[in-house]
């Protein structure tokens, strides 16, 4: 069983990413009080870049494991983005050595916006936060249903 397993679930701090090709959205939480917060954004397409960010952020946090969203069409049918998410999950797992959780992104880049028009950040001002928000939502939907992630 991994480490930071308990009973078949992962405890302790997760790091979560809303993949894009431009930007990466990262949010951090804590299983134990199974709660969310957006981190940062990295906003680099370069791949060496991207990963020297993430290292970083892994050598701060000491996650327990990774969460990615992995985006759908909105009957749950794949598209373009899908196989790039689970690219980059494979990547970070193989990475970093941790346990990398897959979790359904839909709708959560609109629920990452109507977080931020609730706090008065509206049009766009959201553009450098939104996946951030977005991450936030994709962590905090493993936290409430952990059995909807599966395994990278």
């Amino acid at each position: 069983m991994p480490e930071g397993m308990t009973s078949g679930l992962i405890s302790g701090t997760f790091l979560a990413f809303d993949f894009g090709t431009k930007r990466i959205g990262i949010a951090v939480g804590n299983s134990i009080s199974a709660t969310a917060q957006p981190l940062t954004t990295i906003n680099d397409e370069k791949n060496d870049a991207r990963f020297a960010a993430i290292s970083a952020l892994i050598v701060e946090w000491q996650p327990s494991a990774l969460v990615v969203g992995l985006p759908c069409n909105d009957n749950g049918t794949p598209h373009e983005m899908t196989a790039l998410c689970r690219r980059f999950a494979n990547r970070l797992k193989g990475r970093f050595n941790l346990p990398t959780l897959l979790v359904d992104e839909r709708y959560t880049s609109a629920a990452a916006s109507s977080v931020l028009d609730d706090i008065g950040i509206r049009g766009k001002k959201q553009k450098s936060l939104i996946d951030q928000y977005a991450a936030q939502q994709i962590l905090q939907a493993y936290f409430d249903e952990p059995s909807a992630g599966i395994y990278a």
